[in-house]
């Protein structure tokens, strides 16, 4: 049995060790703060006299995501996932058109609620379907998808401005974090295809039922005994040689292991190995926040939504429509906004859309920036992501930036995860192969 010592606990370094405990090999998290998940985790937060846990922002999955789905049955909490078939398109006014799969057979399975969509005209729908149709014969042979911008893309196909911002930029932007204009065409073809087009539940909506922190407690983990995590432990220095890594530097001193997995961020790499040679100025961060507002009566029986032509772009209703998450992506518009002004904002644009939040009072709220949610999946920056091997035998790579065959989702981590822990059982002489296929 192999020591594996990974540095961080955030989806990618957690996947990696299910996957490691699987091999037999003796693996240790080592986490800086006091909670796992990275960017997708809860925490407590001061609410009056008490402490609110909240998930630092909604997070979701589609059904295509299979290795995010492995890695919750690995750790026994895949059934914590409720899984959703219709979205739910609202327009200022309240109007709600419904989007689900029908009897047809994919990439047919929207037709009949496609058609039904009342927030486009039959000018946007014609249009999209060209579109659509473009999408799956181009790309598989289109080789500069990932030098052009989807906005790029949908400008060639002739989109119209509505078909843009109340379709596609609903659905791209929410699931890879960046604005079309920012957006490399690759990922969006990806997300659309896999998610909306290959198969007819490929598209089902997965929600956590709990929190999202309650998906890694230490009670999954009980049954990987091998797997040993230790909170509050940064990494300083990875120390290295010209060939090897001899060790992870501490507070509490030096650790060594027959191998390492780095799932660190991007921006945290350069200080703690100065000595890579990887291009981490190629890489910029795209920002996400989430609003949580409590009222003091129920404001929607709808269980989700997505919200057209304003900020905010998603409500997820937590508890019975006193309590909902907004997600707002590529939120960069709210960064240099004060709390007191993205709640007023938020609140603003909730009751254009769901007259119950008119009537009701706001009892308190929470506003969550990440600034550095994801790395910003710009046209070019594909092959600049690294590998999981690296030149040192003994270490590897994970985490969503780097070459995981996914922007960055929590699918992409969890793969960056996987393809790390096939990296070093490659390397411990063990091989093992951890990444399912894509469903298309």
């Amino acid at each position: 049995m192999a020591r594996v010592l990974i540095a961080g606990g955030g989806l990618a370094g957690l996947a990696a060790a299910a996957a490691l405990s699987s091999a037999d090999h003796d693996i240790t998290i080592l986490e800086a703060r006091p909670y796992l998940g990275g960017r997708a985790t809860s925490y407590p937060v001061p609410s009056g006299e008490t402490e609110e846990i909240i998930d630092n922002c909604q997070h979701i999955l589609l059904k295509c995501c299979v290795n995010l789905m492995d890695f919750y049955r690995r750790l026994g909490v895949d059934n914590a996932i409720h899984f959703h078939r219709e979205f739910f398109f609202i327009e200022p006014g309240g109007r709600t058109s419904t989007m689900k799969a029908g009897l047809l057979p994919a990439p047919l399975h929207f037709t009949e609620s496609f058609a039904g969509l009342r927030f486009l005209s039959l000018g946007d729908k014609i249009a999209i379907g060209r579109a659509l149709l473009a999408l799956r014969r181009e790309r598989t042979h289109r080789t500069d998808l990932d030098r052009i911008t989807m906005l790029d893309w949908l400008r060639e196909k002739k989109q119209t401005p509505h078909a843009i911002e109340r379709f596609w930029q609903q659905v791209l932007v929410s699931a890879i974090n960046e604005d079309l204009d920012r957006m490399a065409a690759l990922h969006g073809f990806q997300v659309f295809y896999l998610g909306f087009l290959a198969a007819s539940d490929s598209y089902e909506m997965g929600i956590p039922a709990g929190r999202l922190g309650d998906l890694y407690s230490a009670e999954a983990w009980k049954h990987l005994p091998n797997v040993q995590i230790r909170m509050r432990t940064p990494i300083a220095r990875i120390m290295v040689t010209d060939d090897r890594v001899e060790g992870l530097q501490t507070a509490d001193g030096s650790l060594q292991a027959d191998h390492y997995i780095s799932a660190l961020p991007f921006e945290r790499l350069p200080a703690v190995l100065p000595e890579s040679d990887l291009p981490f100025d190629e890489f910029a961060h795209s920002p996400i926040t989430g609003i949580h507002l409590w009222f003091d009566r129920p404001v929607t029986d709808l269980p989700h939504g997505t919200l057209l032509d304003r900020t905010i772009q998603w409500f997820f209703n937590k508890d019975a429509g006193r309590y909902l998450q907004l997600v707002v992506s590529a939120s960069r518009s709210l960064v240099p906004m004060g709390r007191a002004e993205i709640i007023e904002l938020a609140l603003r644009e909730l009751k254009e859309f769901l007259p119950g939040a008119g009537a009701a009072q706001l009892v308190k709220a929470h506003v969550v920036k990440e600034v550095r949610a994801t790395f910003s999946a710009r046209p070019g920056l594909e092959a600049t992501r690294p590998e999981p091997s690296t030149r040192w035998p003994n270490l590897s790579l994970a985490g969503d930036w780097t070459r995981s065959g996914w922007p960055a989702t929590m699918e992409g981590a969890v793969r960056s995860g996987y393809l790390a822990a096939e990296s070093a059982c490659l390397a411990l002489g063990r091989p093992r192969q951890f990444l399912l296929p894509d469903i298309a």
